[in-house]
């Protein structure tokens, strides 16, 4: 199981990073990036923070763990220069909160988080075709997730992307332990979605490919 979109105590999760991947890796997770929530007023603290620690839960554990941080109801004025300011920081992985139905995101996220290259963008709601085409040029991820209230959408998601050419992780958006999902688990939230069998394969290997790209500019 690769999880690229979860969520610790520095912002609204429920674990330590540490116990956060310790739980990981015992049901057997290959890699996790941390992913926690940030604006302008933590973005540099939590990507700092999770930068430390990361690669020494990566070292004691033998796991991939990414330092990264979701860009969350932001002003679209400051999306490019909060991107900037994660990576600067040491966020290795910048996911953007898209535009879920379930919460009152900004009209127009989906777009200028594509724009500003993020590498996942997260339960982006009713995407568009033209923001899915995007994302497929500029090579960005689109979300399924097994995140309740999210979810809801995965079905539009799926299709649009498909469609668009655009390419698909699994995420749980992990708050607390019962989010994490087992290999068996994840496979059927993606068949929920009307993924056909031989597509799901390829959402996986998308993952498996963003973490090498990751691992290899942190080694």
């Amino acid at each position: 199981m690769i999880d690229l979109h979860t969520h610790s105590l520095l912002s609204d999760g429920e674990l330590l990073p540490s116990e956060l991947v310790r739980r990981a890796k015992v049901i057997g997770y290959r890699a996790i990036a941390i992913t926690d929530h940030a604006d302008a007023s933590n973005v540099d603290f939590v990507a700092a923070r999770l930068a430390k620690v990361c690669p020494k839960l990566s070292a004691a554990w033998n796991i991939h763990v990414i330092a990264g941080i979701e860009l969350t109801h932001v002003p679209l004025e400051n999306f490019r220069e909060l991107v900037a300011l994660a990576r600067k920081n040491g966020a290795m992985l910048v996911v953007a909160h898209g535009e879920t139905i379930a919460e009152p995101v900004i009209p127009g996220t989906n777009r200028k988080a594509i724009e500003c290259d993020i590498d996942i963008l997260a339960h982006p709601g009713l995407i568009t075709p033209q923001d899915a085409k995007l994302a497929a040029k500029r090579g960005i991820c689109l979300e399924i997730t097994s995140r309740k209230g999210h979810s809801l959408t995965n079905g539009h998601v799926a299709k649009v992307a498909m469609e668009c050419g655009a390419k698909l992780v699994l995420n749980t958006d992990a708050h607390a332990p019962k989010d994490l999902l087992r290999q068996e688990d994840a496979l059927r939230v993606v068949m929920g979605a009307g993924i056909p069998l031989a597509y799901a394969r390829l959402l996986f290997k998308n993952s498996e490919a963003l973490v090498a790209k990751k691992i290899k500019k942190i080694s």
